[in-house]
């Protein structure tokens, strides 16, 4: 698609210490990866600011290596932030129409730039505890992926609009595996407190079901204390009905998906969006999530999952998901979750950014 009769010349700009690719564990880092590859089989030229090993459809700006000890990563993440700053500064910038921060840091430093930077918010407010954002660069301006998530950040300036996220609906195949064969409730994601891991582990204990834990423990200090506390000790007392599969690969993650019996979502904060019930949704699983944030815009109850307000009810779901036909599943992700559908509301939102004239120099206060 031509956006304003020309192709745009984007530059992304990943979260700096971990690679992009169809592994990657994070709904930001998937979402970012489908939407480069829509964009650049559109015919927009695409380039990605991210660590070495990182798999993009266009252009790769490696910032750095990929870092695992948690010690190094406030470190290592200004230092990769400066080489690309550098890089632009060098001359760099005259190469791109646009930069869309999907980092959500880089728009911090964008002071100065003389094109326009659009950063995607993928978290709630509560989670951007080192962003100030009192002070923003004249040069930014932002976007929600969710109608709730904008309700939060209603004092924020220059919120562009909401462009939900989606995937590639096609890389994820519809399961024919009758419900009744389905052995196991699944829970997939980052293994962190906020997304409640050790909930969904104690409602399969309370109904005596076999459990699987798959995702990867980033190397943060308190995600690491996390697990050790909250998750492993709970799947020990699982024994042979619960399994943990660690940084699980994207075949291995589409496996699990497909065959699960229901996807459990227990988030403990207001979700954004849920790129992984969208997954669900693609292979025909159904969802029982936590109605929290974003998850009834994502969840169609009744049609792809059912929403619940708490553990108990979780518990008391799981018969209902008998009622959930995969093919409805999967009719309702092709209409509502796809990247095309993405790429759409991203170009509408890049008409808009380039529309306004970029101050160099300045930087407002909100």
């Amino acid at each position: 698609m031509i956006l304003g009769e020309r192709m745009l010349r984007i530059l992304y700009v990943a979260y700096p210490l971990l690679p992009i690719s169809e592994h990657s564990a994070g709904g930001a880092e998937q979402m970012l990866l489908a939407l480069e590859r829509e964009m650049h089989a559109r015919g927009h030229h695409t380039t990605v600011a991210a660590c070495a090993t990182s798999q993009v459809a266009g252009n790769l700006f490696a910032t750095g290596d990929p870092t695992e000890a948690a010690d190094q990563f406030e470190r290592c993440s200004q230092e990769q932030t400066l080489a690309l700053l550098d890089w632009l500064g060098s001359g760099a910038v005259s190469r791109f129409d646009l930069i869309h921060d999907m980092s959500g840091g880089f728009w911090q430093h964008a002071d100065g730039l003389p094109l326009p930077v659009m950063a995607t918010l993928h978290l709630p407010p509560s989670l951007y505890k080192h962003a100030n954002f009192s002070v923003v660069p004249e040069c930014v301006s932002f976007n929600c992926v969710s109608r709730s998530q904008v309700s939060e950040f209603h004092d924020l300036p220059r919120v562009l609009g909401v462009a939900p996220n989606g995937i590639d609906v096609n890389r994820f195949p519809r399961e024919t595996t009758p419900q009744e064969n389905r052995q196991y409730l699944l829970w997939l994601g980052r293994i962190c407190e906020e997304k409640g891991a050790h909930t969904a582990l104690d409602v399969a204990h309370a109904l005596n079901a076999k459990v699987v834990i798959a995702g990867t423990i980033y190397p943060f200090i308190y995600h690491q204390k996390y697990f050790a506390r909250e998750v492993l000790p709970r799947l020990r007392r699982a024994g042979s009905q619960g399994k943990y599969i660690g940084q699980p690969s994207f075949a291995e993650k589409v496996d699990l998906l497909r065959n699960a019996r229901a996807l459990l979502i227990t988030s403990e904060v207001n979700e954004t969006s849920s790129v992984v019930a969208m997954e669900a949704a693609a292979c025909g699983t159904p969802v029982i999530a936590l109605r929290r944030g974003a998850l009834p815009e994502v969840v169609a109850d009744g049609v792809t999952g059912v929403l619940v307000n708490d553990a108990e009810e979780m518990m008391a779901a799981l018969p209902r998901v008998g009622n959930i036909q995969p093919e409805n599943c999967r009719r309702y992700a092709q209409q509502h979750y796809s990247a095309q559908r993405m790429a759409d509301a991203y170009e509408d939102l890049y008409r808009i950014a380039l529309k306004t004239e970029v101050p160099v120099g300045s930087a407002s206060s909100a």
